[in-house]
């Protein structure tokens, strides 16, 4: 059983009318994130390389699209603090990734970043977008690298939320082990325990939130991870070749403004590393979050759409 709602065919769904839609809007002004009650926002399928994704969508389409792609073990909804803030002059679309959110699961079993790049970029074709700009987070933020590497001008601008080709092994580790130790519940009420010892930087009422959006009831009454954890089961190692990489040569290519953002406290993007690839990018610009850590948008989301509104205001 899903404890969210979703579109659950072709047609989009309006979701500006649901419980979740209100709650949402209650953290917003929680927060102080400055948003207009009355956008548009909607749940939606689309069907590209044989998978259904599902994404959301915000604002008018008239105005400069943003595509989301949000990390590991997450999903669109990651973005909702700030879809939310962005929908008042953009068009979002935040796409549920393969094997995340309310996306299909790959029956292949095939998660790697080059191939989920090739979804993304699957995605601006199938909705028409000419030169989106495109933000990412962790994994998403490797995902759109890829994506860049392979037609730089297929963008207008790209932000990237802390991620870059040099990562912290330290990180990773306690991102993995994480992930391994929050699969299968008997009760949500332990998950959020988790998520509360995780991510110091969130309230109890925004993590309470947001589970709906990370967990799912299954048949016999437990509470599982709605990511698809098949591959790490079965000891499928993900992509590791040249084709799911990017490396600091890579971002000398990215002829376009970009923007890396990383923070302060991040355990997985070390300030040495996010300054040697924001030198190494043409039109590169870094910006550092205080008061959050790897999940920068999330635990600190006035700084980080302070810091994008910068970035978004100087473009073109």
């Amino acid at each position: 059983m899903y404890l969210n709602k979703f579109a659950d065919g072709s047609a989009p769904e309006d979701m500006t009318g649901t419980d979740e839609f209100r709650s949402l809007l209650s953290s917003a002004g929680d927060l102080g994130i400055p948003h207009d009650p009355s956008i548009a926002y909607a749940s939606a399928n689309i069907v590209m390389r044989r998978q259904r994704f599902h994404y959301l969508e915000w604002g008018d389409r008239r105005n400069q699209t943003i595509v989301l792609l949000h990390g590991g073990h997450q999903s669109a909804h990651s973005w909702d603090l700030v879809s939310l803030h962005l929908a008042q002059k953009y068009h979002v679309l935040a796409l549920d990734q393969r094997g995340h959110g309310d996306s299909e699961w790959a029956r292949d079993v095939e998660y790697s970043n080059h191939t989920m790049s090739l979804d993304a970029m699957a995605f601006l074709d199938g909705m028409g977008l000419e030169k989106p700009i495109l933000m990412g987070h962790s994994m998403g933020g490797r995902n759109s690298m890829l994506l860049t590497k392979q037609n730089p001008a297929r963008l207008k601008a790209l932000v990237i939320v802390d991620v870059g080709p040099e990562l912290s092994d330290r990180g990773r580790i306690a991102i993995q082990g994480f992930v391994q130790e929050n699969q299968e519940f008997e009760d949500l009420e332990a998950f959020v325990a988790n998520v509360r010892k995780y991510d110091p930087y969130r309230s109890r009422e925004h993590i309470e939130r947001t589970v709906k959006y990370n967990m799912l009831q299954r048949a016999d009454g437990k509470f599982v991870s709605k990511c698809d954890a098949t591959s790490r089961r079965l000891g499928i190692p993900r992509g590791t070749g040249p084709l799911d990489n990017i490396t600091l040569d890579d971002a000398k290519a990215f002829h376009l403004p970009v923007l890396l953002v990383r923070g302060e406290n991040s355990n997985i993007l070390a300030p040495d590393a996010a300054e040697r690839f924001a030198a190494a990018l043409p039109q590169g610009r870094l910006a550092t979050v205080p008061n959050c850590g790897h999940n920068v948008h999330g635990q600190n989301t006035l700084g980080f759409i302070g810091v994008l509104g910068e970035f978004l205001a100087g473009l073109n």
